[in-house]
């Protein structure tokens, strides 16, 4: 992660961070330009994610075929039967 002081636009490096949760940490950051000198407080945040985790994928096929009835999750587990054989 590439960190900028705001003020000279040169390089920061992160002094420290306070983690607040899982989700938000503060980042403690200090500018590498010595005439510069600016110390700062930047926010990490997770926002959201691209791939969901395959756990969760997983979670929420078992959890649609538990809603289906009986019948109809026999039928489903007989095709993908018959795909399985050549």
């Amino acid at each position: 992660m590439r960190i900028y002081c705001k003020e000279c636009g040169g390089k920061a490096r992160i002094g420290s961070r306070d983690e607040l949760s899982v989700e938000f940490a503060r980042l403690y950051c200090q500018c590498l330009d010595p005439r510069c000198g600016h110390t700062f407080v930047m926010n990490l945040t997770y926002s959201h994610p691209l791939r969901p985790a395959a756990g969760a994928i997983d979670q929420l096929l078992f959890d649609r075929l538990r809603e289906l009835p009986v019948a109809k999750q026999r039928q489903l587990f007989d095709q993908l039967g018959s795909l399985a054989s050549p």
